[in-house]
């Protein structure tokens, strides 16, 4: 049996396609190029997204590796700095960093203005955790309001889980990544169990939402810190 390099009627001519499709892409990699130009012509800028993300893997028990490495940051952290943890909600059924850090900017803001970001599968893998550039650089975090907003933006660590808490509850993973990573801060730092506040804690606002679950939060916190002794 001989091949045609040319087809019969009614058949599909699959090197053509992929003729196609190289061709495709080609012309939209010009595009982005040329529009991605534009913009820093335009004096546009990409929100800024120098961060490290973490896989979503949680150990069932006992300490973790890839957790610990958010203690490797690119400045040094100061003895007694950090005197809390401030938990958010994107407010957002979906969302990753770079969105979340994209509404920042437009805010005003000098890119993402938490700590760190707990993805929820739409935006960003399901407990993946994002390490912001504030948090390597150990610099103030832009994610409190309230009449105390300077302290907490100053002194406590800002730790957003993607979704709407109000809507919603927030994944099993979410929730597991969420204690493992405020039990490592604490421990580390020698932070108290009382300076782990919610937003709604100090700003007129429901974040992290009605669905968020404080108490299983408090009883995985208290587990962990027992199993330490």
């Amino acid at each position: 049996m001989t091949t045609d390099r040319h087809t019969e009627p009614g058949t599909v001519d699959h090197a053509a396609l992929r003729r196609r499709r190289v061709v495709w892409t080609t012309l939209l990699a010009a595009m982005t190029g040329v529009g991605g130009l534009l913009a820093a012509l335009q004096g546009e800028k990409a929100p800024r997204l120098d961060g490290v993300a973490l896989a979503a893997t949680v150990p069932a028990e006992g300490p973790s590796a890839p957790i610990n490495s958010v203690f490797n940051t690119r400045s040094p952290m100061e003895s007694g700095h950090w005197l809390g943890v401030v938990i958010h909600d994107s407010g957002s059924s979906s969302g990753s960093p770079a969105s979340i850090a994209a509404d920042h900017e437009a805010r005003g803001l000098m890119g993402l203005g938490h700590h760190f970001v707990i993805g929820n599968g739409r935006g960003a893998d399901d407990g993946e955790l994002y390490v912001g550039y504030r948090w390597l650089d150990q610099l103030p975090g832009a994610h409190a309001a309230g009449p105390d907003q300077d302290l907490y933006n100053r002194r406590y660590i800002g730790v957003c889980l993607v979704g709407d808490g109000d809507r919603k509850a927030f994944t099993e993973a979410q929730g597991a990544r969420l204690a493992e990573l405020v039990g490592s801060l604490t421990a580390e730092l020698g932070i108290p169990a009382e300076n782990v506040i919610l937003h709604s804690d100090i700003a007129s606002t429901t974040s992290p939402g009605r669905f968020f679950s404080e108490a299983t939060l408090r009883q995985s916190l208290s587990k962990r810190a027992s199993a330490k002794w």
